[in-house]
């Protein structure tokens, strides 16, 4: 498989990206949702470390992924047969997608640097009470969002794969396209 994408699959890299960038939001969403409901000081530091370690990796991730896209790489041609409203979906989700990444991490730094999250785990200090800081609302209502906007993203690659049987997720690595 050819590092850079071709009119008919996506190439080592971008799929690299994805499916990486797929793993540490799932791993995300579980450390910050254990995190949020952590009844002990230590509980909640063991979660918040890797929760900011991983949040960061992934946007890192998100914004070499842009880069490659405007300077070393080409998505593949549309799918035959897919309608315009469908496409013009498509695009919208994925570009939500990576804002909803760039914003929920930089909430997450936000809240990090103003709730003084970060001396605290450096010094072994209990951590803060974040409850008054809004830009932690503002990150936790966007994390929900995101669930819900990877939840149509997850349902529309299975609706390809089981119903339209159009070989989408094979241009991702997972399968072989049809001839």
């Amino acid at each position: 498989m050819a590092l850079k994408s071709t009119s008919g699959r996506y190439g080592t890299v971008a799929i690299t990206i994805h499916w990486t960038t797929a793993l540490l939001i799932l791993a995300l969403i579980i450390l910050g949702l254990n995190a949020a409901g952590a009844d002990t000081d230590a509980t909640k530091r063991a979660l918040l470390i890797p929760h900011i370690v991983l949040g960061l990796l992934t946007l890192a991730l998100t914004l070499f992924r842009i880069i490659w896209w405007f300077f070393a790489d080409k998505r593949p041609a549309e799918l035959a047969g897919i309608p315009q409203l469908q496409s013009r979906i498509a695009a919208t989700v994925h570009l939500l997608a990576y804002g909803f990444i760039i914003v929920l991490a930089s909430s997450g730094i936000a809240t990090n640097l103003i709730g003084g999250v970060i001396p605290a785990l450096a010094s072994g200090a209990p951590l803060p009470d974040l409850d008054d800081i809004a830009v932690r609302d503002v990150h936790a209502l966007l994390a929900r969002l995101f669930m819900a906007l990877l939840a149509i993203h997850i349902g529309a690659a299975l609706y390809h794969h089981f119903i339209r049987r159009d070989g989408l997720l094979a241009r991702m690595g997972i399968g072989k396209l049809p001839h």
